[in-house]
């Protein structure tokens, strides 16, 4: 497995919400939270969300499929922004793989409801800046960064960009 999807999976694995961004047909761009699905801890450069077909987000994925998500877990100081193309599936096998019951409360009637689908976002770039793990290591950058008048930054955090 290539190595930087990896480290992309190991990031965001544990958070729950990320923030889609899609391109409203006058140009702007919408954000909505989006639920991870289980398959994200097997992260292999897709990653699914389900969705009401009939949903502003599809629409607007159908006008023009480039999508933003975002994560953020503050704790770790860890942040990633993936990019890359969605698309709508309607695939059943699929939704049953990734279904739980919490998603009942969106979808009351399960995966018979006729508007249920997957958004799908093939990821071809990322960023991501991820702090040395640990508050005494943040710590440490913040004192060294008032001790020597350097801002706070870059080199607190590993920054990389990857393409997929």
């Amino acid at each position: 497995m290539n190595d930087d999807i990896q480290k992309l999976r190991e990031l965001i694995k544990d958070i729950d919400i990320g923030m889609l961004t899609t391109v409203q047909p006058d140009g702007t761009l919408h954000s909505r939270p989006m639920s991870n699905q289980s398959s994200v801890s097997n992260f292999d450069g897709t990653l699914w969300f389900f969705t009401d077909a009939e949903s502003t987000k599809v629409h607007e994925v159908e006008g023009d499929s480039h999508v933003n998500v975002s994560y953020s877990d503050p704790a770790n100081q860890n942040y990633i922004s993936v990019s890359g193309r969605a698309s709508v599936v309607r695939d059943r096998a699929k939704m049953e793989e990734l279904w739980t019951v919490f998603h009942k409360a969106w979808f009351p009637k399960g995966l018979d409801d006729p508007n249920i689908a997957l958004l799908r976002v093939d990821v071809d770039k990322a960023e991501y800046w991820d702090a040395p793990s640990g508050k005494l290591l943040q710590m440490i950058g913040f004192a060294k960064a008032i001790l020597t008048g350097k801002p706070y930054g870059d080199e607190a955090m590993e920054r990389k960009k990857v393409d997929l």
